[in-house]
């Protein structure tokens, strides 16, 4: 498969990992930090499935659609955390997350 194939899950996997270092951030300023633990600990995993999902799928990896597979797990767990906060910040995330368990797993599935 070509670049262009994967062009719109890549970008959602970069733009989720964008908002999920924004809500792990914003997440150690809020008040009760150890309430956004969860949060915190998703959010880095998750961006960190995300660039490494963009990665595979940018160099036509073999392995992209299992990664993505796995990428869209992960993005529907942080996501579902995020929406479980009212801060703004994890309500963005949990939007972008969502969007790209489902690039995910659409890629994945093709």
């Amino acid at each position: 498969m070509d670049f262009g194939h994967y062009k719109s899950c890549i970008e959602a996997c970069h733009v989720c990992a964008a908002y999920c270092d924004r809500c792990a951030t914003s997440c150690l300023q809020e008040d009760d930090v150890k309430m956004m633990a969860e949060c915190v600990r998703l959010d880095m995993q998750c961006a960190q499935i995300c660039r490494l999902a963009a990665s595979f799928m940018a160099q036509g990896s073999e392995y992209a659609k299992q990664l993505c597979r796995l990428c869209a797990d992960i993005c529907k767990a942080c996501g579902d955390e995020c929406a479980k906060h009212e801060a703004e910040h994890c309500q963005e995330c949990a939007k972008a997350c969502h969007r790209c368990a489902e690039e995910c797993t659409a890629m994945a599935t093709q």
